[in-house]
């Protein structure tokens, strides 16, 4: 065999293994693999649709608003540690500028006594303040004061509650924006301030009232004071 057939074949021999080394060290194909689909969250479930109230339904809710009121004003009405105002004065009273006498059916005396559909009524619709003051027979360590708005009107108009204490002293115990609304389901609307007991002896409340907060004339009914 001569040098030159001996070389090429060494280099033949060379190539093939080369060859069979990298077709070796390839690796096969992987097969694919899918990820996983990402979990669906479930829609959510729509809303029932609501159910129309039967007449029947209707009017028995009618009632049973009716049957709360009627438990709350009963309630307030003969709270055993209740008094109703044994004096009354205010800042007007409606038609007491017209040069003449106010009615009787508008003063301030009106709110003395306990609920009886008479009343006070002021002279401003929406202009400036004005205030109703009280007076109580037995000074008392307060913890509530309830006012009874006719009809609700002049009760969202309520800025400030103060308490007299037996020395004469005012002292503020509320004030801001009235939260109380009309009450539909009755006659009277009754504004109630709740607060720890006063360590004073209360004698007298003044209710304090922004005209412009709320238009119209205010008529006030009663003012009870709660306490012992």
């Amino acid at each position: 065999m001569t040098m030159k057939r001996q070389t090429t074949i060494a280099i033949l021999m060379s190539t093939l293994a080369l060859a069979a080394c990298h077709k070796k060290d390839k690796p096969a194909d992987a097969p694919t693999v899918e990820a996983p689909a990402a979990a669906t969250a479930p829609a959510p479930a729509a809303p029932a649709p609501a159910v129309a109230q039967t007449e029947a339904q209707e009017e028995m809710a009618r009632k049973q608003a009716l049957l709360d009121y009627g438990t709350m004003e009963d309630k307030y009405l003969n709270d055993p540690k209740g008094q109703w105002a044994a004096t009354a004065k205010a800042s007007t009273t409606f038609g007491d500028d017209n040069g003449k006498e106010p009615s009787e059916s508008s003063v301030a005396r009106n709110v003395v006594g306990p609920s009886d559909d008479r009343s006070w009524t002021n002279n401003n619709q929406d202009k400036g303040f004005d205030w109703l003051e009280v007076g109580y027979a037995k000074p008392v360590n307060a913890t509530e004061l309830r006012v009874i708005f006719p009809s609700g009107e002049g009760v969202e108009a309520v800025s400030k509650v103060e308490l007299q204490d037996t020395d004469g002293k005012w002292n503020t115990i509320w004030s801001g924006i009235s939260d109380v609304k009309q009450d539909r389901r009755g006659n009277r609307t009754w504004f109630v301030r709740t607060f720890d007991k006063t360590a004073y002896k209360v004698k007298g409340a003044k209710i304090t009232i922004a005209n412009n907060v709320q238009h119209g004339y205010k008529n006030v009914e009663a003012v009870q004071l709660v306490g012992e």
